[in-house]
């Protein structure tokens, strides 16, 4: 046995007390006065023998008391067979925080347990053990880190043990002895790999607040749409995909679609535990405003994640810029449909500041100038499209290179320019799985007649090739250039090089185009745990302070930000913890509205048991332990038997009340006094 407080051991010069008591309590002898007639009416029959043996039981009894009163507060135990805790140690209470903690145990949700568990190891600790607790980081005295257990909640942006790593790392720099990790332990989080992160001179102890996997959780992996272009008052697909993040499939699960305050659709659908389910619903919106949508799940028992939120925004036109000479095809093509607006100009008219706020620039005119050139890499550079349709005459073939060169396209080679009328070659059919031809080839039953051109150019190499000719040389193709994209034809579109102006597929091929050419300046959803978020913002009409904020009800959130060309980059403010729709207001007026979700990860419960945590351990790891608290045994318990040793204070507690009853005992019964029998008197 050993004492953890053994200076208590002075108290124990209070056995004195009631041993000098019993030296100095002496019986004073009584006088009674009685005739020789008289009658002794009453007797005592305590014997000094027996006077002497209730003093000494006593006596046993008051040293018993304050013997073992003083060793309650020396704290005696049987030392453990690993370790003794010392004075002054720093341990690390990591508690996950993540969404996923939300799921109910037994009685409780997992955090709840988490900081029960914590809050009861933390009394182990002798009193001036110092605790860290992230995110904070300082130390914590005991009573404080108790305040501070009660002010954690759950948070959207609360990462994966990845993160809890990082935190680890820095805590072991700071001098951290132990550390303690409640999680929750998602298998597509935490795996052998994370383990060899962890410092190998520092105690890790596991701890695994989950007995058991959730059965059942469906939720929204992710909402689709068919087109990135949206148009007012037409159909679109909006594709939902589930998941089920349980162990078991889940019927007829119903869906609910929210288009602003109305439900625009409603079915019941299989979610397995293998494969997503996506299933596509068509919509329409009827306003140009900017709608907020949400897909609702009817789920138990697992809720946090039974609304995913997003935004749509019908598109605006497309800005289409024509730099051509005469009246080209694509003018009529374009100018008389309400989806695009056209602009065409000629090389003595061009207007660079319609063209540098152009989504599409198309250039086929004979030549292409330096000024021109260098509007045209700039409209790249800054996530605009061109589309280029090379000259027949060989006059301007240079200047063409010159852009291609600055635009980073160096595989391209003139053709020789014929002599006589050009020769035709067949452009093949494309693939029915080119995404680029969705439902253009659809409604054709019979064979598919290919326009005829003649290339004056050709590449090796492209990003992708869209259209190709017969002989495996490319007519149309992109390239990655800056931000955007360059679409480049290899014949031109005057009638003896090309009859592609005058095809069926010359409509849905620049339709294409212009609607590829289309960049949502957000997206429909962002997560709360995304580092950094980038939206193009509209220029301020006034010189007011140009500061972003984010609303959501009666919170507000400055975050650090950034603007730089119309982009607004902010990192997400910690304080964002719930899912939902956030305003990006300026000067107090809404410029966007933003939908915030939970990362999708946090909903596939899957987690370790805490035989599998060891088991992943194995003998690799040996300052790492896991603890199981399912057995109906504490970590606190747990940790106080196996590192500090087993307390004995509770017995001598015990032990002292008893030696209390007894002593009331002995003065009680043993001074009883009895009364004698009346004696007979002789008449």
């Amino acid at each position: 046995m050993a004492l953890l407080s053994p200076w208590f051991l002075m108290g124990l010069l209070a056995v004195a007390i009631p041993i000098v008591i019993h030296f100095f309590e002496l019986r004073r002898p009584q006088l009674i006065h009685f005739t020789n007639v008289g009658f002794i009416k009453e007797v005592k029959l305590v014997t000094a023998r027996q006077r002497k043996l209730k003093h000494l039981l006593v006596l046993l009894a008051r040293i018993g008391f304050i013997l073992f009163l003083v060793l309650m507060f020396c704290q005696p135990f049987i030392p453990a067979a690993k370790e003794d805790i010392r004075e002054g140690d720093s341990v690390s209470m990591l508690v996950d925080t993540s969404p996923s903690m939300q799921a109910q145990g037994s009685d409780q949700s997992l955090l709840d347990r988490a900081l029960e568990e914590a809050r009861n190891l933390a009394d182990v600790y002798p009193a001036t053990t110092r605790f860290h607790l992230p995110p904070a980081g300082n130390t914590l005295s005991k009573a404080a880190f108790q305040s501070a257990t009660e002010q954690l909640t759950i948070s959207g942006q609360a990462g994966g043990l990845s993160t809890f790593l990082v935190k680890r790392e820095r805590l072991a720099r700071d001098g951290s002895g132990q550390t303690f990790i409640f999680s929750d332990f998602q298998k597509n989080d935490f795996s052998s790999e994370l383990l060899s992160q962890l410092d190998s001179t520092n105690k890790i102890f596991l701890v695994p607040t989950g007995q058991q996997d959730i059965v059942k959780n469906v939720y929204v992996d992710s909402v689709v749409l068919d087109d990135a272009f949206v148009r007012r008052g037409a159909d679109i697909i909006l594709r939902i995909r589930l998941r089920n993040g349980g162990q078991e499939a889940v019927e007829n699960c119903q869906v609910k679609l929210f288009i602003g305050d109305k439900q625009a659709a409603v079915y019941r659908t299989t979610v397995g535990i293998e494969n997503p389910i996506t299933t596509p619903v068509r919509v329409r919106i009827d306003s140009n405003e900017l709608q907020r949508c949400r897909v609702e799940i009817e789920d138990f028992p697992v809720t946090f994640d039974n609304t995913y939120y997003f935004t749509l925004q019908p598109s605006p036109q497309i800005r289409i810029v024509d730099l051509a000479t005469g009246e080209p095809a694509t003018q009529r093509l374009y100018a008389n449909e309400v989806l695009f607006s056209y602009r065409k100009s000629t090389p003595q008219t061009i207007n660079y500041s319609e063209l540098a706020g152009a989504n599409l620039a198309i250039v086929q005119q004979p030549r292409v100038d330096a000024s021109l050139r260098e509007n045209i890499k700039r409209l790249v550079d800054n996530g605009g499209s061109v589309v280029i349709v090379p000259p027949a005459l060989a006059a301007g073939r240079a200047s063409y290179m010159q852009l291609f060169k600055e635009l980073g396209i160096g595989s391209v080679q003139w053709e020789p320019v014929p002599t006589g009328t050009p020769g035709l070659k067949d452009v093949s059919v494309p693939s029915p799985q080119n995404p680029f031809f969705k439902e253009v080839f659809a409604a054709r039953n019979r064979q598919t007649v290919m326009p005829k051109v003649s290339p004056v150019l050709r590449w090796s190499r492209s990003e992708t090739d869209i259209l190709r000719l017969a002989d495996g040389d490319g007519y149309l193709a992109s390239f990655n250039s800056g931000r955007g994209t360059v679409y480049l034809f290899s014949a031109p579109f005057e009638t003896e090089y090309s009859d592609f102006t005058s095809h069926a597929l010359f409509v849905p091929v620049m339709y294409r185009l212009a609607m590829e050419s289309f960049r949502n300046d957000q997206n429909p959803a962002y997560r709360l745990n995304q580092r950094t978020v980038v939206v193009a913002v509209p220029e301020a009409t006034d010189n007011a302070e140009q500061v972003f904020k984010l609303t959501k009800d009666s919170s507000t959130f400055i975050p650090v930000q950034r603007l730089q060309a119309g982009a607004l980059r902010f990192d997400v403010p910690p304080g964002m913890q719930d899912a939902g729709f956030y305003q990006l207001t300026r000067n107090g007026r809404t410029v966007k509205t933003l939908a915030f979700n939970l990362d999708k990860r946090e909903s596939d419960l899957a987690r370790y048991s805490a035989d599998e945590l060891r088991n992943m351990i194995g003998n690799n790891h040996p300052n790492i332990q896991v603890y199981d608290a399912s057995g109906g045994q504490t970590v606190a318990a747990q940790y106080r038997a196996e590192r500090i040793g087993t307390p004995l204070w509770q017995y001598c507690l015990w032990a002292a009340l008893a030696c209390l009853l007894v002593e009331a005992l002995l003065l009680r019964f043993m001074t009883r006094p009895k009364l004698a029998e009346p004696m007979a008197v002789a008449a």
